[in-house]
């Protein structure tokens, strides 16, 4: 348990740069998903919304999200926070990429054709951890919903 505990706060001591790029994809792959999953309902349009924006953002073919999902989604039955994903994102993200996750996060949110307020709390909550500023966070919504 200490040392599951302890693992969450270390990063690799030397983890090569395919690992560095596979935990980021992983935390992105992982915030997407739980966006869809924050209605409780698993919609089609929005999984295939979530997987289009991964081969593009990611520059992955279909098989290789695949395979991306399968772990992300093993990844965020185990976490017990969103933390675990949000600080590989600060550590590792840009700005700029930062709010291009947020701006896919409410593409996914509104990809079913409504936005539920689970959805929206949880972008909101991983643009407060990321550090995306409010402005920016709406200029996403607005971006992703027209």
């Amino acid at each position: 348990m200490i040392n599951a505990f302890r693992k969450l706060f270390e990063t690799p001591a030397r983890e090569t740069g395919a690992e560095r790029e596979h935990r980021q994809r992983l935390a992105a792959a992982a915030l997407l998903i739980e966006t869809a999953r924050a209605d409780f309902s698993e919609d089609g349009v929005e999984e295939a919304v979530l997987t289009t924006l991964l081969c593009e953002t990611l520059g992955l073919d279909a098989a290789q999200v695949s395979e991306l999902l399968v772990q992300a989604s093993a990844q965020l039955d185990e976490a017990a926070s969103l933390y675990d994903f949000t600080r590989v994102i600060n550590d590792h993200y840009s700005a700029a990429q930062k709010l291009e996750l947020i701006t896919n996060m409410w593409r996914v949110a509104y990809a079913d054709g409504r936005l539920d307020k689970y959805e929206e709390y949880l972008i909101r909550q991983v643009a407060e951890l990321t550090y995306v500023p409010h402005s920016d966070y709406i200029r996403a919504k607005l971006v992703a919903k027209a």
